[in-house]
Parts: C-alpha cells; structure tokens; sequence
C-alpha cells in the first residue's frame, strides 16, 4: 500500500472514494461546487493506493483557527474526509494514513489536531479525545412561558441579566447577509473557548452546513442599542412544517441569546422549536416557566482534541484558575511515545518541561485532549478508571488547575 499526497487534479477522484467509503453518492458534480467539499484544501489531503495503484482510502485536513482558555488563538489542523472503502477495511488502511497525517501536522509546526468523529470507538486510539459536547434542545411553543420578564430597562445592577435588553430583531434571508453572518461569527469565535474559525472562503463558497451553505434560510439578527448587529439565530421549517429548527444562535451576548431563543419561540404556526446547538450548562431551559418544556437530548461530543506536542500546548493554554503544579506522566500508544511533564501556572500562564519527578496523575494523550479545554474534569476521568492519580490531593488539585470560566463549546462542522 501507498500513500501519497493530493493536488488539486484528484479532487475528482479524491471526493468519489470518501463518498464511496461511506455508501453515499456526491449530491451535485464537483465543477457546480458549493458543497461542503468545495473548500478542501488538496494540498492536506492524502490517499491510500492499493496493489492496483486505485485508490482505497482518504483523509484530509482544513488550516483552521482554535480559541483557547483564556483567550488564545492557534492553527489547528482541522482533520475531515476520513474513510476507507468497505473491500479494504482492517487491513492497516486507516491506522496508517492516521500515522502519516500526524507526522504532516507537525512538519507543518501544529501542535493540536481536532476532529469530529463519526463514530466514538474510531479516535480514541489515534490519540483523540472528546473535549467539547453540543446538544439539541426541543421546546414544545405553546409551554414556553419566560420565567422572568421578557425585556427591562438595564442599569448598571442588572447589566449582566439575560432578560435585560433594549436591542432590535429583524429578519433577513441568508442570500442577503452573508457577510454580515461571517463578521458576526467571527466576532464569536474569538471570544469563545473550543470554537473554530470559519475562513472567508468558506462563506464564499457556500462550503459546509447552514447558515455557511447557501441553502434557502431566514436569519434574525439582533442589534444593540446602538444598532451594531451583535448577534443571529439562522433558522428554517423546512422538512416537518410543525417544526421550526434553529441551526444555531450565535452571540456572546446572554441578553442578545434569550432575545433571538424568544424570537424562534414566538413564531407562528409551529408547535415546536429544536435548538440544534445548546451547551450543556446554557441557562436556556431554565428560563422557560415550566423546566420541562424544554426536552434536553442527551449531551453529545463534538469536537476532539488531539495534542502532538505537550509542553507547546499547555503553555499557549491559559484560562488557569489557580497557581500550581502538576506533574503528568503521559502515554501516546499510537505513535510510540512517552513523556513525564511538570506543568508549572503563575499568574494565569504556565510553563511546561521535560521532568523526572514522581507524577501526579498518569493518563493517555487522548485524556488529556479530553482536559485540555476544560470540558471535562480530572476527576471525572480518575473516576472513570481513565486517569490514574498517585495519591489523594492530586485529582482535585488538577481540577483546580484546568478549571475555566467559560466552558468550551464548538458548534462549527467541518
């Protein structure tokens, strides 16, 4: 078997093997463009030859923008297109374009890979760990009662409460606001721990899910006071006509939230409104009157983290809640490798070295990809048999450590 990099000639090829690999057929020829393929970057991608020279596998990776804790924002590879044709499976295809792909990410100076795993058993063994989670939210329209008042002047001691807002909501068509979505977007993503970067050659090519597509969609957009879009919701009743669904509400504004999530509510002729894209500690059921109006689905993973260089990324993590020390002993199976790191906070920013000090905790790299936005805590994955701490202090220690303000939450498909 073979791997070689792509250009831009095999796109073709490229697009029909993937589709092939998961029994579906491209939905328009690749020259039409605006599928969510017309942004791979060829020059990322990768394909297994078999004996034949035909080729039998892919993978490929988008250059994309990750927020961290604490406000940072680094290159990731963002990792898409995997699959292998069923006639050439658990032959080696998978595990060695996953190996050859690493490598190619840190020749290229990246230290994180992410991903969004069609299935869960996959990643784990390639070093990747679930590290944001997104669920959909049902609201029947007719419980949704406010349990607080739908808008009140704010002052300065009500500033921060959702209900408080002296914003607009218009609506728009997509066609008619893409760069006003991009811009919005783009004003979220940066201030929004796990989130990625849309690139504007996303936008122009209608390259993704909506609102990036350009699938027919109403949009509401909040404006401030001051008439400054700060927020939108993209929505559609396409499909089931009871069912209005949200694909997502984006804003860093609590207020500028619960007034488009209001908006979707109070539209007519629905019986219900899906919020595909609800973090799991967002206070929007909670503002119903009656909790139960609000059907939670259950909290699934979104995006996976995997780190391929350790030292590089805690210290370009920040968001550290606490002065401290840790020393983690770490295993990377898959690409045979073994580390004893001492990571050092002070004053929100930390250091991270090679160390032979007696550890705290010892884990997989794909646990500590788990960690690593603080999605999920320490001793939640000690509990779970995942981590193993070396004595009493050190589970709650590191959940002191990697504890943030802001839960990291990821809505973007890639």
């Amino acid at each position: 078997m073979d791997i070689r990099p792509t250009t831009d000639d095999d796109l073709t090829v490229f697009v029909d093997t993937v589709h092939t690999a998961f029994g579906q057929f491209p939905e328009t020829p690749v020259a039409d463009g605006g599928r969510w393929w017309s942004a791979l970057e060829m020059e990322r991608g990768l394909m297994a030859l078999g004996p034949d020279g035909r080729p039998v596998g892919t993978a490929a990776a988008y250059s994309l923008d990750l927020t961290l804790p604490g406000g940072a924002i680094t290159p990731v590879a963002g990792v898409t297109t995997v699959g292998v044709l069923p006639s050439h499976r658990r032959r080696g295809v998978l595990s060695a374009l996953m190996r050859r792909q690493l490598a190619d990410v840190r020749a290229r100076g990246e230290f994180l890979s992410v991903l969004l795993a069609s299935e869960a058993r996959i990643y784990g063994r390639f070093g990747y760990g679930p590290a944001t989670f997104t669920a959909p939210v049902t609201v029947s329209r007719h419980r949704a009662e406010p349990a607080v008042p739908r808008a009140r002047t704010t002052t300065p001691a009500d500033a921060g409460d959702a209900a408080a807002d002296n914003g607009s909501v218009e609506v728009l068509r997509r066609s008619d606001c893409g760069d006003l979505l991009e811009e919005v977007y783009d004003r979220y993503r940066r201030a929004q721990p796990g989130a990625l970067s849309r690139p504007h050659r996303w936008w122009e090519l209608g390259a993704g899910q909506p609102p990036v597509s350009r699938t027919p969609r109403h949009v509401a957009v909040h404006r401030n006071a001051d008439g400054v879009p700060d927020g939108y919701a993209s929505y559609s009743t396409g499909g089931d006509p009871n069912t209005l669904t949200v694909d997502e509400i984006i804003t860093t504004d609590d207020a500028a939230f619960t007034a488009l999530a209001r908006f979707a509510l109070g539209h007519d002729l629905v019986s219900q409104v899906v919020f595909r894209h609800v973090p799991p500690d967002h206070p929007l059921r909670w503002q119903l009157a009656d909790l139960r109006a609000g059907e939670a689905g259950g909290p699934g993973d979104w995006l996976w983290v995997r780190l391929l260089d350790i030292p590089r990324a805690m210290a370009a993590r920040g968001g550290w809640s606490a002065d401290g020390e840790l020393v983690l002993d770490v295993e990377d199976p898959f690409l045979a490798e073994h580390g004893r790191y001492r990571l050092t906070v002070r004053d929100g920013e930390a250091t991270c070295a090679p160390t032979d000090r007696d550890p705290d905790l010892s884990l997989n790299v794909r646990d500590l990809g788990s960690l690593y936005l603080g999605g999920v805590t320490p001793s939640t994955l000690v509990r779970a048999g995942h981590v193993l701490a070396h004595h009493a202090e050190a589970s709650a220690r590191a959940d002191t450590l990697f504890r943030t303000e802001r839960a990291p939450h990821c809505l973007h498909w890639f």
